[in-house]
């Protein structure tokens, strides 16, 4: 008796586990500071509906975030010799790149822009070179990461369409009205800019480029999710990926290795994929699971690549973990503050996620 196919939920969530796996085994024994972007924009693309990226998809990817660090990198003179006017600059472009998701844009187009200019702005405003040598890492492992993509799409490809299904156009989704747009692009950049702003007059603004990386997507995961479950998501995310971080580190304590690291990032993946794809669609709470595997990501990798079991690596890994919890209770507490004054966000914010596909 023939074993039945595999369903589609099925199929992303091992599409989802073997690319970012593979991508950020790669990433690891490349090296590099910024090398585990590579698996991150890998596990943003395969943790959506997506089909396979085309080459010009691919191409317009990278491009768009070589001009957001490239154009983030224009401001910076102006916040040497101007620096008002480059504040200025700054804020605007912070609120335009949440704007833009906010009224319907690419959420994943959203985040490139707000990651490239908040890192432009913080590295840029300490040390030109570092910026154009990050800029240039993060781009190159940005193209990396598509090919990683590509390659999971390759070795598990979605099931062949229905013909019947497939002449149909899917609903467009409805776009929220641009009066709630420009509420909730202000309530993401109430988040992001005051962390911001401290890096830009901090000298020490290179160290917290990779918390940078995580204020930005949290900007963003609030920009997409509604008032009412927006803080919860926040502090449950942080606290999902968190507790996956301390698990993944203890184990690598015991026993440093690339593969059973490798191995571990895979399996959270497979327990978290449940969660994020069911049907045809996404899970009701996606976007939490979704953020959470990303911030395990953002706070094992680098760590990881500072070297298991030292202390040096471990008093990091703690610390940046506690930065990623306080700055996800702030941005609770700055969303609720937000809404005591501005209430109609929370009565017409929807989420933009795509929802479970009906049974």
């Amino acid at each position: 008796m023939a074993n039945p196919p595999m369903d589609i939920a099925s199929r992303r969530i091992l599409r989802m586990a073997l690319g970012t796996s593979l991508a950020l085994w790669f990433s690891q024994s490349a090296g590099g500071s910024m090398s585990f972007i590579m698996a991150v924009f890998t596990f943003v693309f395969l943790s959506l509906p997506l089909p396979r990226p085309s080459l010009k998809f691919a191409f317009g990817f990278v491009l768009i975030l070589a001009v957001s660090f490239f154009g983030g990198a224009l401001i910076v003179p102006f916040l040497e010799h101007a620096r008002w006017a480059g504040i200025l600059m700054f804020v605007l472009a912070l609120f335009y790149s949440f704007y833009y998701s906010a009224k319907g844009g690419s959420a994943a187009l959203g985040t490139l822009a707000t990651v490239g200019l908040t890192l432009a702005a913080a590295i840029g405003s300490v040390s030109a070179e570092a910026l154009m040598g990050i800029a240039g890492e993060v781009t190159l492992n940005a193209a990396k990461a598509m090919v990683f993509v590509w390659l999971a799409h390759a070795l598990i490809p979605d099931p062949p369409l229905d013909p019947v299904a497939a002449g149909k156009s899917p609903p467009k989704p409805s776009l929220p009205d641009l009066h709630t747009a420009r509420l909730k692009a202000m309530r993401s950049m109430l988040i992001v800019l005051p962390l911001a702003m401290f890096l830009l007059f901090s000298s020490s603004s290179m160290s917290y480029a990779i918390v940078m990386i995580k204020v930005a997507t949290m900007g963003q995961q609030a920009n997409l999710d509604s008032s009412r479950t927006m803080g919860r998501s926040l502090i449950q995310s942080t606290i999902i990926g968190g507790v996956g971080a301390i698990i993944a580190w203890q184990v690598l304590s015991i026993y440093p290795s690339l593969l059973l690291y490798t191995l571990l990032i895979a399996l959270f993946l497979l327990l978290a994929g449940p969660k994020i794809f069911q049907g045809a669609g996404m899970g009701p709470k996606a976007s939490t699971w979704s953020y959470g595997i990303l911030t395990m990501i953002i706070v094992i990798a680098p760590a990881v690549m500072d070297g298991a079991g030292s202390d040096g690596a471990s008093s990091a890994f703690y610390t940046r973990l506690f930065l990623f919890l306080v700055i996800a209770v702030y941005g609770n507490v700055a969303v609720a503050v937000f809404d005591a004054f501005w209430p109609e966000v929370m009565q017409g914010g929807k989420s933009l996620q795509p929802q479970p596909a009906p049974a």
